[in-house]
């Protein structure tokens, strides 16, 4: 099988690629040399390779950064999406495309409930779960017209390469600078009471390989563990690879125990047998190992 995977450069997009290979498929990644919100771009790109299945990846993922701008993320999120979907009704209308939504257009989790269902009601928060939500809800109108539309609501994942403004890398990346002597040993950290359902970004490509196979109904699934973590559990997790002695200072009136988001993979286990294997608390070990040689390196640089 030819596999076209969009936003390949990311954290998910650089796993994906080499086992898709290993797995005897021939991948193929494009990321900022195709603008994914250009219809026309993306069925040109479609003719070159002619994939018989499409990853769309591609997307502005930050959920914090006050820098990105909220028609962007638009254009990008919903936008790409709809020109993808577009683009292989026209060019390859008989191609799956696995299309990555976000755990986050479920928002907060009631207390009464374990974990939200493929069923449960979007209640998005803040313009990236917006955007997906609104192309979560596309996936599923153009599925009916007849494309073959595989949408995946994966949770929170993490390891080496997650970007800074995602809270267990910003606090990996800030215990990584005391022990190299770069900042203060005090770390500042918001909701420390936020539970979320991590997984080792491993075990989500695992997942999204298993959903490329053409015996699994086209629909929509969740990527999830089933089990939440707070915040100050993966900061515990963190410390236990450091020896560093880090100081972590947070506002209690900023605790929000109620800010819960936990996933139910039942559907996806059911239908392709997966469950997650990785150990979580490694993963946050490479993750802390990984941003420890990054800023080693920038360090380096910038003395020359």
């Amino acid at each position: 099988m030819k596999v076209l995977v969009t936003g390949a450069g990311g954290l998910v997009g650089g796993r994906l690629l080499p086992l898709l290979r290993e797995a005897g498929h021939e991948a193929v990644g494009c990321d900022l040399d195709v603008d994914v919100s250009d219809a026309a771009a993306v069925g040109a790109k479609l003719d070159e390779v002619r994939p018989d299945a499409i990853v769309h990846l591609a997307a502005i993922s930050s959920t914090r950064n006050p820098e990105d701008d909220p028609n962007e993320i638009f254009r990008i999120n919903f936008g790409g999406a709809a020109a993808v979907f577009d683009a292989v009704a026209r060019h390859r209308p008989g191609a799956r495309v696995l299309f990555v939504s976000s755990g986050l257009v479920y928002g907060s989790l009631p207390p009464h409930q374990e974990g939200f269902d493929e069923g449960a009601p979007l209640r998005p928060r803040g313009a990236y779960a917006w955007t997906k939500a609104a192309a979560d809800r596309l996936a599923a109108l153009r599925r009916e017209e007849g494309l073959d539309i595989v949408t995946v609501r994966p949770f929170n994942h993490t390891g080496p390469g997650r970007r800074a403004d995602f809270a267990e890398s910003r606090l990996a990346r800030e215990i990584a600078a005391v022990e190299l002597g770069l900042q203060e040993p005090v770390v500042k950290a918001y909701n420390l009471a936020a539970t979320r359902d991590f997984l080792a970004v491993d075990d989500v490509v695992e997942a999204y390989l298993r959903l490329l196979e053409p015996r699994v109904v086209a629909g929509t699934y969740n990527v999830a563990s089933g089990h939440g973590r707070t915040i100050q559990e993966i900061w515990d997790a963190l410390r236990v690879h450091s020896p560093a002695p880090v100081r972590l200072v947070s506002d209690p009136a900023e605790a929000d125990p109620s800010d819960r988001s936990i996933g139910n993979a039942r559907r996806l286990r059911a239908a392709t047998g997966w469950v997650p294997t990785r150990d979580l608390d490694a993963a946050l070990g490479r993750l802390l190992a990984w941003w420890r040689e990054e800023l080693r390196a920038s360090s380096e640089a910038a003395r020359g």
